[in-house]
C-alpha cells in the first residue's frame, strides 16, 4: 500500500467530501446508492499490482487448460443448459482478498472467479466521483484503468462489448425486478452511458423464437440481451411469470452466454493451484484429516455471499444431500490494512474486471471494484453502522 498518500489522505480529509460525493451520486441516477459507499479509495503500491497482476495472467493461463465441456456437462444439469454457441466469455472476474503474508506484506489470495459481468459503468463513474470531490487523492502517477485505457477509450471497449454491430434501441439491460436490486445504480449508469433500456424478465415478449420488448407503444425487436440475471434468483422465486427461460433456444445474442456463469466460477477452484489460490475440496472428494476450522464452506453457484459458512463442522457437512455443488476452502487472513479516521483499520477485498478483446483474441484486464470491510466477511451489504467500509474503487500506482 502506499503509506504515503494513505497518511496525506487522511490527514486532509474532511466529511463534506464524502456528504458532497453522495449528494452527487443523488444528482446523478436520482436516488441513492442501495448499498453503502467507503468514504476513500484504495491505493496500491506498484509492487503489489505487479503481483496481483502477475497472479492473474497464471490463473487465465491455467483456464485455458481446462476442458469447459467436461465442467459444462459435470455441473450444469442437461435441462438448464443453453443451445446456443457459449463463444467466448464477454467478461470475467478475479477476486482477491488483500492478506497478511506472514512475513509482513501484503499478498492477494483467491476468493472467487465469476465470468458474469458486474458493475462496469458504475466503477468509473466511482473513481472519476472521487477524483471530482477529493482534493485530497493526487491526480498524477494513479490510476483505475488498466490496459492504457482512459474514460473514451474504456467507454468505447466496453460498449463494443455490449452493444455489438446492433442499434442501442434492439439490445437491452436484461434483469429481474431491476429497481428493487441493490445493484441498480449500475444499471441507470449503463442506460445513460449506452442509451439502451434496462428490462425486467417479466416483460420480455416471446413470438417463436424471437423476442421484444415494449417502448413507447411500440413492440422492438431484442437482438442482444446484456444479461443480468442470476440464475439462482431465478430459481428461488416460485410461481415466475415469464415468456422464456435462459436455457431456452432463440434467435438473440447472449452477453454473456448464460451457461459461462456455471462454468467459470467456484465450481473449477479446486482445479486450479497456484500460491496465490488457496486449496479446494469439492465437498465429495475431501481429504478424511482435513481440519475443518480452517476452511469455508460455500455452495458452487450461489451469488453475493448467499449461504456461504465461515464456521463449517462435520454435522452440517453430513446434512448436505448434494454436495457436489459445495466445496471448502481455505480460509485466508484479510490484512487490516486500510488506515481509516478511527481505531479499527479496515480489509480489503479486490475484483479485477476483464472484458474478451476480439481484436486482441483475449481477456483484458479494464478497471478494478474495490470492497472495504471491518468484519469478518466483506460484503457491502453488511456492518451498515460503521464507516470507511462498503463499495470503493482503487488507485493503482503507475
Amino acid at each position: 500500500m502506499i503509506s504515503k498518500i494513505r497518511d496525506s489522505f487522511n490527514a486532509e480529509f474532511k466529511q463534506e467530501y464524502y456528504e458532497n460525493l453522495l449528494n452527487y451520486v443523488i444528482e446523478t441516477f436520482t436516488e441513492p446508492s442501495a448499498f453503502r459507499i467507503s468514504e476513500t479509495p484504495v491505493f496500491i503500491d506498484k509492487k503489489l499490482k505487479e503481483g496481483i497482476m502477475s497472479a492473474c495472467e497464471d490463473i487465465i493461463a491455467q483456464l485455458w487448460q481446462i476442458d469447459f465441456q467436461e465442467i459444462r456437462d459435470k455441473f450444469v444439469p442437461k435441462s438448464l443448459q443453453s443451445p446456443l454457441p457459449m463463444g467466448n466469455p464477454d467478461f470475467f472476474s478475479v477476486d482477491f482478498g488483500l492478506c497478511d503474508d506472514g512475513q509482513g506484506g501484503i499478498t492477494p489470495q483467491l476468493i472467487e472467479l465469476q465470468a458474469f459481468p458486474t458493475l462496469f459503468f458504475y466503477q468509473p463513474f466511482l473513481g472519476n466521483a472521487f477524483l471530482k470531490h477529493y482534493p485530497n487523492i493526487p491526480k498524477d502517477n494513479l490510476h483505475f484503468y488498466f490496459s492504457g485505457l482512459d474514460d473514451h477509450s474504456y467507454h468505447k471497449l466496453i460498449s463494443d462489448v455490449i452493444l455489438g454491430d446492433e442499434k442501442p434501441e434492439n439490445v437491452i439491460l436484461l434483469e429481474l425486478f431491476p429497481e428493487k436490486q441493490r445493484t441498480r445504480i449500475d444499471f441507470w449508469a449503463t442506460k445513460k452511458a449506452l442509451d439502451i433500456e434496462v428490462v425486467c424478465m417479466t416483460k420480455v415478449i416471446k413470438e417463436g423464437r424471437k423476442l421484444f420488448y415494449r417502448k413507447d407503444g411500440r413492440k422492438i425487436p431484442i437482438h442482444r440481451m446484456y444479461n443480468r440475471v442470476i440464475f439462482d434468483e431465478l430459481q428461488r422465486i416460485e410461481s415466475l411469470d415469464v415468456a422464456f427461460n435462459l436455457n431456452d433456444d432463440l434467435d438473440v445474442t447472449w452477453v454473456t452466454h448464460p451457461d459461462w456463469f456455471f462454468v467459470i466460477s467456484k465450481c473449477i477452484m479446486p482445479l486450479l493451484k497456484h500460491k496465490n489460490i488457496p486449496a479446494s475440496y469439492y465437498l465429495n472428494d475431501y481429504p478424511i484429516d482435513l481440519n475443518l476450522a480452517d476452511y469455508v464452506l460455500k455452495p458452487l453457484f450461489s451469488f453475493a455471499g448467499q449461504g456461504v459458512n465461515l464456521h463449517p463442522d462435520q454435522k452440517t457437512i453430513n446434512e448436505i444431500e448434494d454436495k457436489q455443488n459445495y466445496i471448502l476452502q481455505q480460509k485466508v487472513k484479510y490484512a487490516p490494512l486500510v488506515k481509516t479516521k478511527n481505531e479499527k483499520n479496515s480489509k480489503v477485498e479486490l475484483r479485477m474486471l476483464y472484458v474478451w478483446s476480439n481484436e486482441e483474441g483475449k481477456l483484458k484486464p479494464v478497471i478494478n471494484l474495490t470492497r472495504m470491510s471491518k468484519g469478518e466477511m466483506i460484503n457491502v451489504s453488511h456492518q451498515q453502522n460503521e464507516t470507511w467500509v462498503g463499495s470503493s474503487i482503487s488507485f493503482f500506482e503507475k
